[in-house]
């Protein structure tokens, strides 16, 4: 009897079985927790699996409770939550749609450039998403804006918080990809690896997400200039537009202090990202109380809403922790080693193999999901192959942005969902994201053929 072999098809099929229950409908850590263990006891009847190898799971979960870069994750949540609460976001929309408004496409226009910057000062996609649909929706159906394209805009603008720093995914990544990086130059012989931080992913993620939205921004141009029936002009009074400067500073100010307050202590060193999400979380509490949002109910809910969040990903990595542990143990790392190593193109091809099998599970997974699967598993054979665990990283973020996108379980296409109008149907919010899914693959395109617009910024600054 072939034990290696057994092992590799039972970790083969954990693997398939693993999405099969995901698409089913199965809460996600349970999943994952759960079909492990039903391949776990059949692999130890084949004697390919010792359930002796789960012991370490209690200190591995402990290790990712208690590890202070990943402290940050609550933190950052509880900032986007209380900036939400603020109103900051429905005074930018109204404030950019005025400024913009008299222009072709001006509305859309706005949402994007709002979108970035609640991207850089928040990053909770559900929040923005629902607030942008909620105040620019209606405003862009009522000018008689294409509802494909107002729909379109607003979801993936909503989007631009999962690459945009900081985002809590990056963090995430960040932190796998520094352990499986020291991993793989010790196997190699390089005993004083270069770290990968957090801080790398941030300013790696930041010109590719400044490129996204200069490509959104481009589109809404292009379709301003070839289609002006779908983005019309919207015109304000003299009277609306009197006040226009100083409305605009009092909205962004705010969240460009908080930006720089947060984002540019991590990038220039002063602070480490927990650091930095502290100042940011008491930031955000600070502008609720000057516009008089801040109460015992708001902080109540905002406080109830980040444990909610931060719950759900941390159970999350807890059931992807046992599937780790199982998969590894039966072989199911050969088994990709082997697979990604013998691929035509050597590290080049295995890249663009593991991009496309996490583009295509993004249309039935949500991004928490696919990298606490796909990232333990091809990441060390990745990195072992030569590839910058920087690029990596910052590929696999704007990849998986289109996992919010894509049909048909994009989460923003349902946050949008829940608070359009009747008169927008859910065929038309589909159709609308399609050229920004397509956007978003020029982006990843770019990326492969120019790795430099991620590694630059890295180099010069650390």
């Amino acid at each position: 009897m072939d034990y290696v072999l057994i092992g590799e098809i039972l970790a083969g099929l954990m693997f398939f079985g693993v999405i099969g229950m995901l698409m089913l409908g199965f809460p996600v850590a349970f999943s994952l927790a759960g079909t492990s263990l039903i391949f776990g006891a059949v692999g130890y009847y084949f004697e390919v699996f010792d359930f002796s190898n789960l012991a370490s799971l209690a200190g591995r979960y402990i290790g990712f409770m208690t590890n202070e870069v990943l402290v940050s994750v609550p933190l950052f949540v509880f900032m986007g939550v209380m900036l939400e609460r603020s109103k900051i976001a429905e005074q930018l929309l109204l404030t950019m749609g005025k400024l913009f408004g008299n222009i072709r496409g001006g509305l859309g226009i706005s949402v994007i450039l709002v979108g970035a910057l609640l991207a850089a000062s928040t990053g909770v996609v559900g929040a923005t998403v629902v607030t942008m649909g909620l105040i620019s929706l209606p405003a862009m159906l009522r000018a008689g804006y294409d509802p494909k394209l107002a729909s379109g805009v607003i979801c993936a603008s909503g989007t631009l918080g999962q690459i945009i720093p900081p985002s809590t995914v990056l963090i995430f990544m960040a932190d796998m990809l520094a352990g499986i990086n020291s991993q793989v130059q010790m196997a190699k012989g390089n005993f004083a690896p270069n770290p990968v931080s957090v801080g790398d992913l941030f300013a790696g993620a930041f010109i590719p997400g400044m490129m996204l939205v200069l490509l959104y921004l481009g589109w809404m141009i292009f379709k301003a200039i070839t289609d002006p029936k779908s983005c019309p002009a919207t015109p304000f009074s003299d009277e609306e537009k009197k006040g226009i400067f100083k409305e605009v500073m009092t909205a962004m100010v705010p969240p460009l202090m908080l930006i720089i307050a947060v984002l540019g202590s991590i990038l220039a060193g002063i602070a480490t990202p927990t650091e930095a999400a502290s100042v940011g979380a008491v930031g955000a509490t600070l502008l609720a109380a000057l516009r008089w949002r801040l109460s015992w109910t708001v902080l109540r809910e905002a406080a109830i809403s980040t444990a909610t969040i931060t719950s759900m990903i941390f159970i999350i990595l807890f059931g992807a922790s046992v599937f780790s542990i199982v998969f590894r143990q039966m072989g199911g790392d050969n088994l990709v080693h082997e697979f990604l190593s013998g691929l035509p193109g050597g590290a080049i091809g295995a890249m663009v193999v593991v991009m496309l099998i996490m583009f295509v599970l993004g249309f039935i997974l949500d991004t928490f999901e696919i990298i606490f699967i796909v990232i333990p598993i091809t990441a060390p054979i990745l990195l072992m192959l030569g590839l910058d665990p920087i690029w990596l990283g910052v590929m696999v973020g704007v990849n998986l942005q289109t996992s919010f996108l894509t049909p048909p379980f994009g989460f923003s296409l349902f946050y949008l969902r829940g608070v359009a109008p009747n008169s927008v149907s859910t065929g038309m919010i589909y159709k609308g994201v399609i050229p920004f899914v397509c956007l978003q693959v020029v982006a990843v395109a770019l990326l492969f053929i120019f790795p430099e617009l991620v590694t630059w910024l890295p180099k010069l600054l650390y």
